[in-house]
C-alpha cells in the first residue's frame, strides 16, 4: 500500500506528514527516519490509538 505525503527540510531536520491527515505533522533528522515516523503515525491513526482524528475529503458540487 503506498500513502501520498509531503516533506520539506527545515535546519537540521525533515518535516512532514500525511495527505489524509495534515494536522499530524512529525520531524526526523534524516528523510528516512521521517518517513519510519510517518508509518508509525498512520499505523497509529488507522488503529484507533489517536483519539477524534480529523481527516480530508472531497465533495462533488453541482
Amino acid at each position: 500500500m503506498m500513502i501520498k505525503f509531503f516533506y520539506w527540510q527545515e535546519s537540521d531536520f525533515w518535516l512532514g506528514y500525511i495527505e489524509d491527515y495534515p494536522d499530524y505533522l512529525t520531524q526526523g533528522e534524516t528523510l528516512n527516519v521521517l518517513k519510519e515516523n510517518l508509518r508509525d503515525i498512520y499505523r497509529d491513526l488507522q488503529g484507533g490509538e489517536i483519539p477524534s482524528v480529523r481527516q480530508s475529503g472531497e465533495l462533488e458540487i453541482a
